[in-house]
């Protein structure tokens, strides 16, 4: 994070190191119980030579062991774990893996049954992946999602195969991207977990259509344009909405974020895509072959389905509904509350090895460093210092006399400065473990207390840094820059819908339900991976904060499929609105309506978003968590009891816009050139092609 004390820091520790500059990591051992130390001829042996051959491998630039003058403080006290940095030549994506992967070969040959050789996170962890069988779970439980909905193998296919397109089309396009933008190492994850999800379900909204259309006997063109000009334009919209809150991050101010939005922002634009190209020519190809074969076999016989009062079980639920509306909005209120609740509490940091699986090599080599050298030496505190005379000088050496009293702080040592040095370092270790609220309030107060008073008389600088401290500056500016971000995509949002449904309340409603749901969203990550309910489970590795980048994504991406639900609910009344003027009548219609499908599209969402959280990377993790709860509270409680029992209640003042502000907003249809409002009366019997063109009328 630029313009942060540690990025200071780490300026300042960069201007003084010398040496290699490739990535590094490090090799740890431990002897079991029956050893007596890590120097014991046994052990010390087969390691000093499988040290002496890494230093002689390919790619390596230094290797810096314990088993000499200098490396002496790299054994434990008690003898029994030790550790060695290996220092490569190149780093990033410069640094072939193969050479990694030699490197961790040679340092396994020392491991016997007395003696345990682990690696730690970084180059030694590997990236940021996801197993394939994720999204292949995915897209197999929307498969059978869709199959049982329309009782079509096409019909099931089309969805699934378009939402593929989409996404096998935004991974390129962001391989392309990277050349141009800095792109985090999960943005195709995040890319492909959300262009799954609404790519599949906006294929789902226009297949839904145009099956409609041609059961009620219209051509097969002639169905196709009807889906494209009513639920095509909805897609659109929906889609335009979570491009909005994507670059909303873009606020933000932070280059990483920035890139991650941009990715999926361009995913999310590729999936609509092909949801209003490939998709209208696939439903050109196969003809009514989309349609099951008894439905063929009564479109045949000109037996059409006529427009008529919603029927069946979500029907009911919106009687029920519209009888009880007060009820409805104070169990939902209470479900969602709870849900939320426990975002309240929530502890922005970043997590490390050691919430890594406890089967994994990097949480293994965490926890015998935490043993033999303390839980602070995973995550040292690294004090740089501009040191421009010699009182600067003393008041540093003081400085660093009075860290050793300090309230948690384990160790402190002082590098010694050479003449005409201006940058001195203490490295500061904490007694407790880097993700502990202890060691972020031991940085508050190292700053705000222990360093100015040893400032004061002299021109000495000290600047706080270390991957801990970066960690938690990380998440002290976003969480400082959330409600900035917040505000925006929520008024981008009513701006939208205002201009889409001629309301006010309409929207003001939406704002506050997705404020809810993104509650509700936070509330299940802090529940699973904060307190450690089943993250082991999904392989996510133990307890420990939330990711820092976390809440601003699921807000995001959150942000804008409640939006999707929105619209295409709300798009029905409205269409009901314009032909009855009756509100009742409007909420009713529109919630029977699109309940089938929206619960449908949630379900899909759901198994896509859950899928990814089994992958075993604890970042992508706590997004599938948090926006697979998020959906499915917000699909079935917000927009199908919630909203509805609202709008029941406010009447028709859920479609007021004063005369002035409608004279001057653009004008714009979401539904297109909708159906008739009269949806009670039955389809005519098409025998001839007069009675058959005005079915393609209808």
């Amino acid at each position: 994070m630029p313009n942060t004390e540690s990025s200071t820091a780490l300026n300042l520790l960069s201007k003084n190191s010398s040496g290699a500059s490739g990535d590094s990591g490090t090799i740890v051992w431990q002897a079991d119980d029956g050893a007596s130390s890590v120097r014991d001829a046994a052990v010390k042996q087969p390691v000093s030579k499988a040290l002496s051959q890494i230093a002689d491998a390919p790619g390596v630039a230094s290797v810096s062991g314990p088993y000499t003058q200098q490396g002496a403080a790299q054994i434990s006290k008690d003898g029994h774990t030790a550790y060695a940095t290996v220092t490569f030549d190149k780093g990033g994506t410069d640094l072939p893996k193969s050479q990694v992967e030699h490197v961790m070969d040679l340092a396994s040959q020392a491991r016997t049954s007395a003696l345990d050789v682990e690696f730690s996170a970084g180059v030694f962890g590997g990236g940021v992946t996801i197993s394939e069988l994720s999204e292949i779970i995915g897209v197999a439980a929307a498969l059978v999602v869709l199959l049982l909905m329309f009782r079509s193998m096409w019909a099931a296919v089309l969805p699934v195969l378009t939402g593929v397109a989409g996404v096998g089309t935004a991974t390129f396009a962001t391989m392309l991207l990277s050349h141009g933008v800095s792109l985090s190492s999960t943005t195709p994850a995040m890319g492909s977990l959300i262009g799954l999800g609404v790519g599949i379900d906006y294929a789902l909204f226009i297949v839904h259509r145009h099956r409609r259309g041609l059961m009620a006997g219209m051509r097969v063109a002639e169905a196709s344009a009807k889906a494209l000009n009513t639920s095509g334009r909805a897609v659109l919209f929906a889609g335009l909405t979570v491009v909005v809150a994507l670059l909303g991050m873009l606020t933000l101010g932070v280059g990483i974020l920035s890139g991650m939005a941009v990715g999926a922002a361009l995913t999310v634009v590729l999936t609509v895509l092909a949801a209003v190209t490939l998709l209208p020519a696939l439903l050109g190809l196969l003809g009514h072959r989309v349609l099951g074969r008894r439905q063929r076999r009564e479109v045949a016989a000109g037996r059409f389905t006529a427009p008529g009062e919603p029927q069946g079980r979500w029907a009911r639920w919106s009687v029920l509904v519209q009888r009880r509306p007060k009820a409805m909005v104070a169990v939902a209120l209470v479900v969602m509350v709870v849900m939320a609740v426990p975002a309240l509490s929530i502890r922005l940091g970043s997590a490390d090895a050691g919430n890594n699986p406890a089967s994994s090599s990097s949480r293994q080599a965490y926890d015998m460093v935490a043993e033999g050298f303390g839980p602070g030496f995973n995550g040292p505190l690294l004090l740089a210092a501009e040191v421009p005379d010699a009182q600067a000088q003393a008041h540093l050496t003081d400085l660093a006399e009075e860290l050793k009293t300090v309230d948690g702080v384990a160790s402190v040592t002082a590098a010694p400065m050479r003449q005409g040095q201006d940058v001195g370092v203490i490295t500061v270790l904490p007694d407790s473990s880097p993700q502990s609220q202890k060691t972020t309030d031991l940085i508050d107060h190292l700053r705000d207390d222990v360093v100015p008073a040893a400032e004061q008389g002299s021109d000495l600088r000290v600047y706080v840094g270390g991957v801990t401290a970066s960690n938690a500056d990380f998440a002290s500016v976003l969480t400082g820059k959330i409600p900035l971000f917040l505000t925006v995509i929520v008024v981008l949002g009513f701006l939208l819908l205002t201009l889409a449904f001629r309301s006010l309340l309409i929207p003001a409603i939406a704002a506050v339900m997705n404020v809810l749901t993104m509650g509700a969203a936070l509330g299940a990550i802090v529940v699973v991976f904060q307190h450690g309910v089943g993250s082991e489970l999904l392989g996510a590795g133990s307890a420990g904060p939330v990711e820092a980048v976390v809440p601003v994504l699921v807000i995001g991406v959150m942000f804008g499929l409640s939006m999707d639900y929105q619209v295409f609910l709300v798009s029905r009344m409205h269409e009901e609105w314009s032909h009855t003027r009756d509100n009742r009548r409007s909420v009713h219609m529109g919630q029977a309506d699109t309940a089938l499908v929206i619960a449908v599209a949630a379900t899909i969402m759901f198994c896509v978003f859950a899928a990814f959280a089994g992958g075993g990377v604890r970042v992508i993790a706590e997004f599938g968590v948090g926006l697979a709860a998020a959906v499915v509270l917000d699909a079935f409680v917000v927009r199908m009891a919630l909203v509805p029992a609202l709008m029941h209640l406010t009447g028709t003042a859920n479609w007021w816009l004063p005369r002035w502000l409608d004279r001057r907003l653009p004008h714009f249809s979401i539904e297109g050139d909708s159906d008739s409002g009269s949806t009670v009366q039955p389809a005519p019997q098409a025998t001839t092609p007069e009675k058959q063109d005005a079915v393609s009328r209808w």
